[in-house]
């Protein structure tokens, strides 16, 4: 008897009992997936084929009708901008693992974004231009415009941004936002038409005024433009539509699954600031901290001759942002301030850091010890349990007078 009529021998006898009860198909279904993929059994390249395309299924896109971009319809009716729509949708929707970053950072900043542009009176679609231009990530492009809005220098300039060695506000949530905002309002008034106002945040309004022009157009569906100008406002579109309703496309998110927001209070401080590593340790946080919350802050300090206001914020103390099973904690940003003193900063600049990089072997309390800090300083300095000790690598910040 052969090795393969041994174990269907076996398996019979062991599972009779339970086969007799089943329909006959359905235990030569069983039989058939058992003995054909099972463990250490040679499987021919056309049953490879018929399993694989029997279990993997990738479906195409409906296009919806009632598509709009603030309120604007578009003309899915135009094969040119069905077959447009239809490929954007397609990369986004299976392009996961990117929209599933674009599901979680929007719980995070959309609730900042949403209310700047409600104030200025922007239509709420405009959100979506933040997150296609950076997808929520201060990166830097080629052409050396940088933010969540991605300006460029001489645009945030003249939208009042300030851009100095120490600072640089395109990297500033709100105000950078603000400033896109007076974009948007400029492109309105000149197009009367939100979709080509849209289109000159990737073209420049010069650009989309040109192509108006010589192509005697007077929307942006009927515009023939460079492919990334052309694909621009679909791709808004896509993103819009994907996640105004994740089900319809595959996306089965829960709330635990998002970044929520994070509660937050600002100091606000009107003089020179040195060494903002040593005053973030002041605040109670790292200067990994400050950084998430003040990327604008570019260099390690400060410099404040003209004695203006700025408010850098912080995480507010106390908060959880996952709680022990890892559910974000609801919570609203906190708009509460405090006010940092000339006299307090100055103070700060009396204590300066020491990084030192934990080697393999080393306790904490050898740190403490060599530095002639109490070690339970330096662990509320680096925020460390009482129990932990830092792996070799990890980097110690040291507080010293």
């Amino acid at each position: 008897m052969s090795r393969r009529t041994n174990k269907l021998h076996a398996f019979w006898i062991s599972q009779r009992s339970k086969f007799i009860a089943l329909p006959s198909l359905v235990l030569f279904v069983i039989l058939l997936r058992l003995f054909t993929f099972s463990s250490g059994d040679v499987v021919t390249d056309e049953a490879y084929r018929n399993y694989f395309n029997s279990n993997y299924k990738v479906f195409g896109i409906t296009i919806p009708r009632d598509l709009n971009f603030a309120g604007e319809g578009v003309p899915v009716e135009d094969f040119t901008v069905r077959e447009s729509l239809e490929r954007e949708l397609l990369v986004n929707t299976y392009w996961q693992s990117q929209t599933l970053i674009f599901h979680k950072k929007a719980a995070r900043w959309f609730p900042v974004i949403e209310p700047i542009l409600k104030k200025h009176g922007i239509p709420e679609d405009f959100k979506y231009v933040s997150l296609v231009e950076s997808g929520f990530s201060n990166v830097i492009s080629p052409q050396k415009a940088a933010g969540f809005w991605q300006f460029i220098e001489p645009t945030a300039k003249n939208y009042g941004l300030e851009i100095r060695e120490d600072v640089d506000e395109r990297y500033h949530v709100e105000k950078s936002t603000e400033a896109a905002c007076k974009y948007f309002k400029e492109a309105y008034g000149r197009y009367k038409n939100w979709t080509l106002a849209a289109a000159s945040y990737n073209l420049g309004m010069g650009g989309i005024d040109k192509q108006l022009d010589r192509q005697q157009a007077g929307s942006y569906y009927d515009l023939y433009l460079n492919e990334e100008t052309a694909r621009y406002v679909f791709r808004l579109l896509a993103v819009k539509e994907i996640l105004t309703r994740p089900k319809t496309y595959g996306y089965q998110l829960r709330p635990k699954d998002l970044y929520p927001p994070i509660p937050t209070y600002t100091v606000k401080v009107d003089s020179t600031i040195n060494d903002l590593p040593a005053f973030a340790l002041r605040q109670g946080y790292t200067y990994k901290m400050l950084k998430y919350f003040n990327p604008w802050l570019t260099n390690g300090k400060l410099s404040n001759p003209e004695r203006k206001t700025y408010m850098i914020m912080f995480p507010k103390k106390g908060v959880r942002v996952y709680g022990i099973d890892e559910d974000p904690v609801a919570a609203s940003v906190d708009t509460s301030s405090k006010f940092i003193t000339a006299a307090e900063v100055k103070s700060d600049s009396l204590r300066q850091p020491i990084i030192h990089t934990m080697k393999e072997g080393e306790k904490l309390a050898q740190i403490a010890e060599q530095y002639k800090v109490p070690e339970d300083q330096v662990r509320s300095w680096n925020k460390l349990p009482e129990s932990e000790e830092p792996k070799a690598g990890t980097e110690i910040i040291i507080l010293r007078k």
